[in-house]
This record gives structure tokens, sequence and C-alpha cells, in this order.
């Protein structure tokens, strides 16, 4: 008698080879039989002719904080995510002294743009101290998808050398001895990684370069003898040349180069994998391909390097409920007393209009924080498209703002963009394209998925939680790659399935899961492929201290399964929280 037994599927099973027609029996957690099953079953599910794949396995998520409070794991369990890789970007929340919890808040909030009041109220401190504490916290709970996790350089440099490591000092001899301890017994406890960030524009809340970006080579040729000594994990970098020539002058280690040529040093020295996020940017448009064929040569030398792309372009979103333009204009701060609807009507009366337009934005008290980011940016409208659960992704010039203005015949942008972000009740979504984008075409997003030696990633789940909402990359790639592009190839399912599951799992050692085959673990997707869609962009309030964040739900997921238990049918949480925490050795 097997406990579940998927009947009549269309089975992508996560090698990459064809699909194919088959049962799936599931017995004790794990996958037992595929093929034509004839055995009973306490539950079965007739697929009809569905998808079903391995869940999928996000390597780039930042749930830090939210596995403390919450079980669900939205949005990623929503989207067919199976198993998660969080503590990216060298921010994470162990280890931490007592008293040093506001420190790694500041960290999380400026980079990641998660409410340090959601991270204060919401978390439990004081239940752990170091990484190992940390990790068997997560142990003793219990989730709807699976979690693991990276220890983050910023956490572990502001642990080892306190407020010294916080300015960017030079590590001494004993800090660095006691840096390769602390990272090793991370890794030895069951830490999948060490991860770390270069990138001059990850600063704390209060303006402060992440620890760890100033970090010399020799830090991280520590963190690499911890990763030999230990035998186990990767190393996740942003470089600090990530979005061009000319942003990081101030770094010595600014040719993506040389630090490409450092990333191979750690892993052939400590003969692990290590991976990177790789962008293709408008100003830089074919480095990229240099860089994939730089790791090819290093690859062929004995490191294992894997650059880290996404699907879709990265964007900002901006809307008057969220981040906008106008946030730190005088005349706007005026409204803040009001009601948001009153507010909006009274951002459209003309005179007040006009002064906002007009005004220099105020100095901000968090000068890291996303809100002045944003406030700040020197908008480039024909950048900037409206933003609904129908846009693509892949919009023509034709549908940027400064294309609508043109076509109504206004040439001033910067009154036709407050006039769309005011209409509609203040209710409308815009985005601004800044990477993976060039052209008005996805062409090298797309010759990135088809590239052997990427790794599909950087969604960034669980943060940037209201302004960029890439959690829900993976249906996205399924629905736009392999079904709905229309400017351009698209790619076939059996690729993108493969990148999803079995080539994240085994870049990470998880060698259970990311293939449906006898012996591993029930962790499965069953998708009404040809009704598979995104739903329509939420605000919702729902963080500790009703923090918000913006959410997209999916439609077509008729069941996901963890563990060989039903989490989510068509959409709806069942309750079940078979999910746990993953180390690996």
């Amino acid at each position: 008698m097997h406990d579940l037994t998927i009947r009549r599927a269309h089975v992508i099973d996560g090698s990459g080879q064809p699909g194919f027609q088959a049962d799936v029996a599931i017995s004790d957690g794990q996958i037992v039989e595929v093929g034509a099953v004839t055995g009973p079953a306490r539950r079965t599910i007739d697929a009809d002719g569905a998808l079903v794949t391995p869940a999928w396995i996000d390597i780039h998520t930042h749930y830090d904080g939210q596995v403390t409070w919450d079980s669900t794991l939205d949005p990623s369990a929503s989207h067919g995510v199976g198993t998660i890789v969080m503590g990216n970007c060298g921010v994470g929340f162990a280890p931490v002294k007592p008293g040093g919890e506001q420190d790694l808040i500041d960290l999380m909030e400026g980079v990641e743009d998660i409410p340090g009041t959601a991270l204060h109220e919401g978390m439990p401190w004081g239940e752990w101290e170091t990484y190992p504490e940390y990790l068997d916290f997560l142990a003793g709970r219990e989730y709807a998808i699976n979690v693991s996790s990276l220890v983050a350089h910023g956490a572990v440099r502001n642990y080892v050398m306190g407020e010294r490591g916080r300015n960017n000092e030079a590590a001494t001899a004993d800090d660095l001895a006691r840096m390769r301890d602390v990272v090793e017994e991370a890794l030895v406890a069951g830490s999948v990684g060490f991860s770390t960030s270069r990138i001059i524009g990850h600063r704390s809340i209060h303006g402060d370069p992440v620890p760890g970006t100033f970090a010399n080579d020799d830090e991280l040729m520590v963190v690499a003898d911890a990763l030999r000594r230990a035998g186990s994990g990767l190393l996740q970098i942003i470089p600090s040349s990530t979005l061009g020539p000319g942003r990081e002058e101030a770094l010595e280690h600014s040719s993506l180069e040389s630090e490409i040529d450092l990333i191979a040093r750690v892993s052939r020295e400590s003969g692990r994998p290590a991976t990177f996020t790789l962008f293709q940017m408008a100003h830089w448009p074919d480095k990229w391909r240099e860089i994939v064929s730089r790791v090819e040569r290093h690859n062929k030398n004995g490191a294992v390097i894997a650059p880290q792309v996404g699907a879709r372009p990265v964007g900002l979103v901006m809307s008057l409920a969220t981040y906008h333009p106008y946030a730190l204009k005088p005349s706007y701060q005026a409204l803040l007393h009001l009601p948001f609807d009153e507010r909006v009507r009274a951002m459209r009366e003309s005179d007040v209009k006009a002064r906002i337009l007009s005004e220099p934005n105020l100095v901000h008290e968090k000068p890291g924080g996303m809100e002045n980011g944003v406030a700040n940016i020197e908008p480039d409208y024909g950048q900037i498209f409206p933003l609904t659960s129908d846009s693509t992704y892949e919009p023509r010039a034709a549908d940027s703002i400064a294309g609508r203005a043109a076509a109504a015949g206004v040439n001033d942008l910067d009154s036709f963009f407050y006039d769309y972000l005011t209409g509609d009740g203040g209710n409308r979504f815009a985005i601004l394209f800044f990477a993976n984008w060039n052209d008005y075409s996805l062409d090298a997003a797309r010759e990135m998925q088809l590239s052997g030696t990427t790794v599909t990633g950087l969604s960034d789940a669980g943060a940037h939680v209201s302004v960029i909402f890439d959690a829900v990359n993976p249906t996205y790639t399924l629905t736009y790659w392999g079904r709905d592009r229309s400017r351009g190839d698209t790619l076939p399912l059996e690729l993108l399935v493969h990148r999803q599951t079995q080539k994240n799992a085994a870049l990470f050692g998880f060698d259970d899961r990311g293939l449906i085959a006898p012996g591993k673990r029930a962790d499965l997707n069953v998708i009404d492929f040809d009704h598979l869609r995104l739903g329509e962009l939420t605000l919702h309030h729902d963080l500790p201290s009703g923090g918000k964040r913006l959410l997209q739900q999916a439609e077509g997921y008729v069941a996901n399964v963890i563990g060989g238990e039903l989490t989510r049918e068509n959409g709806v949480d069942t309750g079940a929280r078979p999910g746990r925490l993953v180390r690996v050795r």
C-alpha cells in the first residue's frame, strides 16, 4: 500500500531528458516507483496529463528572519518551491553576540529591504548565539517547504571583529584564525556554504558598506581553508564589479576578471564549488559572455564555478503605496498624516502637483534605505513601464512611460509619470528595469539559460519585499520561457525544469532531491501547464509590526507535495508542515 500515487502524469523528471507518461508512487516520503504503478494507495491524484516535476530548488533567498516566525514561507511555497537556500549576499543572523542583534538587522534592512521593525519584533532573539545553535533552533521547527542556510560574512565579521569589522578594517592574524574556526564550525554543523558581498551598493540602513565589502584576498582564502577543512559547502559571492565598469572605483578588486580569478583560486584550493551573481548590463552588453568563457577556462583547470543568472530583468517596483520618486518631497511629506485615499486625491490637485515636482528632496535619516534610493534615482522613462499581472518583462519601447507620453503628445515626462502613478486611486505599479535587459529584448537572458555553465537563481525570495518580487521566478520561467514568449524563441520545458531542480541540487550537494526517480525525496509539483499563470500583484501588511510586502499568487498548481505530504491543493495551503532544515555534510 503506497501512501500516495499520482497517475496519468506527464513526468518531466528534472534530468533534462524528454518528458514521458507515467505514474509516480510515494511511500514514507520517498519516490518508490515511476512507471506503470499497479499497487493500491491510501490516496490517489489523477493528474490527467498534467505535468509532474520535482519541486523547485531556489538557491538565492533571504528568509533568514522569516523562518523564525512563519511556517508557510510564502511566496515560495505557492510557486512550487520545495527547498530554499537562504543566507545569501553576506547577510544573516548568526553568529551573533548578545546585544549585537541590531547591527545585523541594520545590514539586512539596508541590503535586502526587509523592514527592521519586523526583524526586531518578529524574531526570537536570544535563542541562539553561535551558528550551530541557530541551525539547531531551525531544526526544531516545521515548515511547508525545506530550508537550508549559508553562513554570512557580515555576521561572521561582526561576531569576530565587532565595530572594527563593520568599519571594514583589515582583519588581523588572530581575527582571520577566529573567522576560519567560526566558518568551519558552521559548515560542520550543516551550513550549505559561506556567502559574501563585495558590491559597494550593498549598505546597511545607515549607509555603511556591508562588512566584507573591502575584505582583502587573504580573508577569502581563510574562508577557502575553512571550506577545505570541513570538506563541504560552497562559496556564494556578489563581485564588486557585478553592475559594470566605473561603478566600484573605490575598490582595489574592481576588475571583474580579477575577481573571477580569485573565486577560481578559492574553489581550487578549497576543493569546493563557487557561485557568483552575473547580470547583463545595457552599458556592458557583451561582458557576461567574456566572463562565462573565463569561468569555463578555470573549470577546465580544476575549479568548479557556476555563474548564477536570472530568468527575467531585475527591476525596481514603484507605487504610491510602496516606494516612489516623491517620497522625500516636502509637500508630499506634509500629506503623510492623511489616509491613503485622501493623500492621493490631494496629490492630484494642480498646485500640490506643481510643488512636488519642483521641490528638491529632503535629506533622509536612513541613507542606505530603499526609500531614499528610489526617491533620489535619476528616472529613465524609456526604461520605466506600467506593471500589471499581464506584463511580460519583455515590453517594447512604445510600452514605456516615454513611449506612452510620446503617443499622447506629452513632452513633460515627469508630469506624465506623476499622473500615471496618481491615477486609478493611486493603485498603479510601475517598474524600472536595470539589469538582464538590453535594447528591449530578453535574448541575452535566454542565451544565459542555454549555457551549461550557468545556474538559475537570483529570486531574492523573502527580500526586497516592497520593491522586487522575483520570488515568482519559478512560475514565470515556465510560463514565459516555456510557452508564452512571442518576441523570440522559447526554451524546452525539460531544460527549464532541469535548471530549477537537479542542476541546483547538484551544485549544493542536495543528493536526495531534484529528480523524479526511485529513492529520491518526494518533493513534487503537479501542474496544469495550460492554465499556469501569475495572478495580480497585491500589497499585504502581514509582516510583524504591520510590515508590508508585495505578493503575486499563481494559478495552475494542482498539487504541491513535500516529503510525500500534500502541502497545497489548487493553490490552497493544506496546513501540512513536512518541511525541515536541510543540513549538508
